[in-house]
């Protein structure tokens, strides 16, 4: 089985300036230094902090992580959005830093920050996406039409304007769309947050369908660790930009337990010695 992401002491800072604080991080969470004159200090924030790590060709690899750990920031440097301050960064083999435009077709990415052409319906959003990697037709509609009612969306909201919909709906052509085009990376950013668990089942599933049936390279993020061991044949914890452990997913599980146990023995001394 081949590397299809490898990931070198990647590293990405972002310079606030003033007060403010980048993001959705709080300073207790990130790593924060500099000064930009008198009275006004800049705030260098690390996001994602010398992380190195592979994904196998074909794998679920899950990025588990609370808010402002580093995720999102990860995913966007994978998909060239954004470039790294230092590290090395491969997608197939091609050198995601020098030649991004060669790796964006190999890729796509499902974010909550997407946006749509909110007058247009689901199945014209995902038309429209599709003509970006060359795809058109009537075969294509239908695997469009298909794959949204995959999804949950009923047959008569497959034309309706997407801004008459609820951000649930909204995320389900978001995958959508990144699933019609078959990339050989998907990148996936909390794709179901906000989503019901019936919902969130049937995303997943998809998921499993598309890597069985194409082969395809799924990294997923998410904050939940119940989201992630049914689907995810490899889980990294990000903490503060750092990558705090990588283990098998029922691995991990079992470390977190572990972990667990042992904060619990060792509180419990404590906790013995204040009873009256």
């Amino acid at each position: 089985m081949s590397t299809a992401v490898l990931v070198h002491e990647l590293y990405k800072k972002f310079t606030t300036p003033g007060l403010q604080i980048w993001g959705r991080a709080s300073r207790s969470s990130l790593k924060v230094s500099g000064h930009a004159g008198a009275g006004y200090p800049a705030l260098v924030v690390v996001a994602v902090d010398h992380v190195s790590f592979n994904v196998q060709e074909a794998e679920i690899f899950g990025v588990l992580g609370a808010s402002a750990s580093g995720k999102t920031t990860l995913v966007r440097l994978l998909a060239t959005l954004l470039q790294p301050d230092a590290g090395e960064l491969h997608i197939f083999g091609q050198d995601a830093i020098r030649q991004p435009r060669q790796v964006q077709r190999l890729i796509n990415r499902v974010s909550v920050e997407a946006s749509f052409f909110k007058k247009l319906s689901p199945v014209e959003n995902l038309l429209y996406g599709a003509r970006l990697y060359g795809l058109s037709g009537s075969e294509t509609r239908r695997q469009a039409e298909d794959l949204l009612v995959r999804l949950g969306l009923s047959p008569e909201d497959l034309y309706q304007p997407l801004e008459a919909m609820g951000r649930a709906e909204q995320q389900k052509v978001t995958i959508a769309n990144a699933l019609l085009t078959r990339p050989r990376l998907l990148l996936l950013d909390e794709p179901t947050r906000g989503l019901d668990q019936q919902t969130e089942g049937e995303v997943l599933q998809v998921l499993r369908d598309l890597r069985e049936a194409y082969g395809t390279t799924i990294l997923i993020t998410a904050e939940d660790m119940v989201e992630m061991e049914g689907l995810c044949d490899r889980i990294a914890v990000l903490e503060s930009g750092r990558l705090a452990a990588l283990y098998p997913a029922q691995g991990l599980k079992r470390q977190l337990l572990f972990q667990g146990l042992q904060s619990i023995m060792q509180a419990a001394p404590e906790l013995a010695g204040k009873k009256e």
